[in-house]
């Protein structure tokens, strides 16, 4: 958890050092427009729940998205679509026979900004990946492949026009899909993650 307080407070510093452009309006609406690309770093991990309540989570990594179409709906509802992939070339796996470490691929967000704000763009996703590690998670006679199927939501808190800050929350399912010869998986994690993006292009 240091890893992720020591990243919260990089961000906080930008924050404030960008802070003279909070007065610019409707920052969401000038940069998540159709055809914009979305850069970001990120990083970020958290707990298993319930059953796998000993089991932790960290990654760090990027993600890619780009915005499909234009602003929809009225009133809170207005926002867009974007799809986004994520590649976590760092992902540990804590568990109680020491922690694993692998990779995870993350070829499928599907996002609904809402961007109706002036400076914050809250959103919903769903999302589907695959991770691979250097042995069995959870440990035992399962498999190095785990499927990582979660929905979240989250918001881009835009610092100017497109730079903003990434918060996100997910609640995730890890499982083998029976390529092992038990999959215990986990059933449920909540992961959070922080990050910093860019945003280019668009019309």
């Amino acid at each position: 958890m240091k890893f992720i307080a020591g990243i919260l407070l990089v961000l906080m510093a930008c924050s404030a050092a960008a802070a003279q452009d909070f007065a610019v309006q409707d920052l969401p609406s000038a940069s998540l427009t159709k055809g914009a690309w979305e850069l970001s770093l990120l990083g970020g991990g958290g707990p298993g729940l319930a059953g796998a309540s000993n089991t932790q989570f960290m990654y760090a990594g990027a993600r890619i998205g780009r915005v499909l179409s234009r602003d929809r709906l009225s009133g809170w509802r207005r926002g867009n679509f974007e799809w986004a992939v994520d590649l976590l070339p760092v992902y540990a796996v804590r568990t109680t026979q020491g922690t694993v470490y692998g990779s995870s691929f993350k070829p499928v967000i599907w996002q609904w900004n809402f961007t109706g704000g002036r400076r914050i763009a809250p959103y919903v996703a769903v999302a589907g990946g695959v991770l691979f590690t250097t042995r069995n998670v959870p440990p035992g006679n399962t498999s190095w492949v785990n499927f990582t199927p979660q929905g979240g939501v989250g918001a881009h808190i835009f610092l100017r026009r497109g730079r903003a800050l990434l918060v996100e929350g997910s609640v995730v399912h890890h499982s083998n899909a029976e390529l092992g010869a038990t999959n215990p998986g986990y059933n449920a994690s909540l992961l959070f993650t922080i990050g910093y993006s860019w945003f280019t292009g668009g019309r």
